[in-house]
């Protein structure tokens, strides 16, 4: 048995390009337009008359909702239909984007509400489409065929996180204004559903017919866990990191995570399925994913810093990431190569020195601002090759091995790794940005080390502080590569090279 539901026209069925050009559309529109709210918030909140503290929480909740949910999603997907879940997915896009793209300006709470309703839509919308995308993707394809579908799939999330800055800047700047952003998201968003329209289901065997209860009580652990940290992280310069309210949070998040893997290493059917951990390839595949999605705090640092420290704009700021773009989009495909040539150990482990390698340049801030900005072109350059070598073999591994009836499961829980990465590594390279910025610059300065002018020195180190965080978090991505992924194939995948794949559907 496979993970293909029993429909009249699935035997018959096969993928093609066109309908890949839609899996590709339904990714890019969480990664390329609804990320970019990180880059023309401060034009929004300026329009639209809405609270520092409002714009803020809008940035940071769709890459939350889709954290806490994406595994949920997963497992509806395996237990309910794949194709139904993504089809939910894009309406819910369609949706978010179009409560955004009609946000009233200072109509208080009404404001608040669409704007903060329209990014949480987001985040369920990303929640749905990323695991059932994978895992259809997983069910219609295999071996390189399978490899290839997941390079394009990963040129519509990491290409469209590369562009999002850039893209969001050159039509917040334009005649069309930012909503336009929203509205061409509805219209590709429509594309994708008429381009997927006839796809037949797909979900995961089950070896009986009873229906199992929910894990709520796994799930609210889980969210008063995320919710802790992330307050802490985010809040921590404000509350005070050792403050009655900062250590109360780290009380809340210890507890909750306690009590969270005590009901999910006892539930019947967890939501979170901690089994699949076991698997020493998905293991690294999936803690690397997270680490390396954290070093996104590369960009908010380094652009934050050039804009203060040299006064460019968010247009200027974002061309300095235009390599990072160019070189992921052409090195996705070198990696899906690398992959069939090597497997995945060697090309995410390249990958990800590559990749620590252009964090490290960017880090420099102690040399001049001219100086600086070069190495941060390329800088970034390498950063996107480095991804670019990585992303395809590292999903390829997280996927390969594991059971058909647990792959909505596992996707849900390789791109949660990718969500709360990226939320982490964003909020604690900026806490550690605005932290390092208090200390004495008279401490600094006897120091000697930074180049040009005195008067921004506090400045400078905060930005060294929080780009090397991200030089070492992909130091730890390579270990976990180096002590996880096996260093030959997967016994699986040999299998599968020497004997044919049955058909789909069968």
């Amino acid at each position: 048995m496979t993970a293909q539901a029993p429909t009249a026209s699935a035997t018959d069925w096969r993928p093609n390009d066109r309908w890949l050009l839609g899996i590709v559309l339904a990714v890019i529109n969480f990664w390329l337009f609804a990320q970019t709210l990180l880059n023309i918030i401060p034009g929004i909140q300026g329009e639209l008359g809405v609270e520092q503290t409002i714009a803020n929480l809008a940035v940071s909740l769709t890459s939350l909702f889709s954290g806490i949910f994406i595994v949920v999603a997963g497992g509806l997907a395996d237990r309910i239909g794949r194709m139904r879940i993504l089809a939910i997915g894009i309406w819910l896009s369609i949706a978010g984007s179009l409560l955004i793209a009609l946000t009233p300006e200072d109509a208080g709470a009404l404001t608040d509400a669409m704007l903060l309703g329209g990014r949480a839509v987001q985040g369920l919308s990303a929640a749905c489409v990323m695991p059932s995308s994978m895992a259809l993707i997983k069910a219609y394809y295999d071996g390189k065929e399978r490899q290839r579908a997941l390079s394009f799939w990963s040129i519509g999330s990491w290409g469209g996180s590369g562009l999002c800055a850039l893209f969001g800047g050159v039509m917040a700047t334009s005649f069309l204004g930012w909503r336009s952003i929203f509205w061409i998201s509805i219209v590709l968003s429509l594309l994708a559903l008429l381009l997927l329209r006839g796809t037949p289901e797909s979900r995961a065997p089950r070896a009986d017919g009873t229906r199992h209860g929910f894990d709520w009580g796994g799930l609210a652990a889980f969210i008063v866990a995320l919710l802790a940290s992330n307050v802490y992280i985010s809040q921590g310069p404000q509350l005070g990191w050792f403050s009655p309210a900062g250590l109360g949070l780290i009380a809340l998040a210890v507890i909750a995570g306690l009590l969270f893997l005590q009901i999910e290493t006892k539930h019947a059917h967890a939501f979170l399925d901690l089994k699949l951990f076991a698997n020493g390839t998905f293991t690294g595949a999936t803690l690397s994913n997270f680490l390396l999605n954290g070093a996104a705090g590369t960009l908010i640092v380094s652009l934050g810093l050039v804009q203060v420290a040299a006064g460019l704009s968010a247009l200027q700021s974002g061309l300095l990431t235009l390599g990072y773009l160019i070189a992921i989009l052409a090195t996705i495909r070198v990696g899906e190569k690398l992959l069939q040539r090597f497997g995945p150990r060697r090309p995410m482990l390249w990958g990800s020195m590559i990749t620590g390698v252009g964090i490290l340049l960017c880090s420099m801030t102690f040399l001049h601002i001219g100086e600086y900005i070069v190495l941060s072109v390329i800088g970034f350059t390498l950063f996107g090759i480095g991804l670019g070598f990585y992303a395809t073999p590292s999903t390829d591994a997280a996927l390969s091995n594991v059971p058909d009836a647990q792959v909505g499961a596992a996707s849900g829980i390789y791109k949660m790794a990718s969500s709360l990465g990226n939320a982490i590594g964003v909020a604690i390279s900026a806490a550690l940005f605005v932290a390092g910025q208090g200390v004495d610059p008279s401490i600094i300065e006897s120091w000697g080390l930074f180049l040009g002018r005195q008067d921004n020195l506090a400045l400078r180190f905060g930005g060294a502080l929080g780009l090397l965080f991200n030089v070492l978090m992909v130091a730890i991505a390579i270990a976990s590569i180096i002590l996880t992924v096996p260093r030959d194939r997967p016994r699986a995948e040999r299998e599968r090279k020497e004997v044919p794949p049955p058909p789909i559907g069968n």
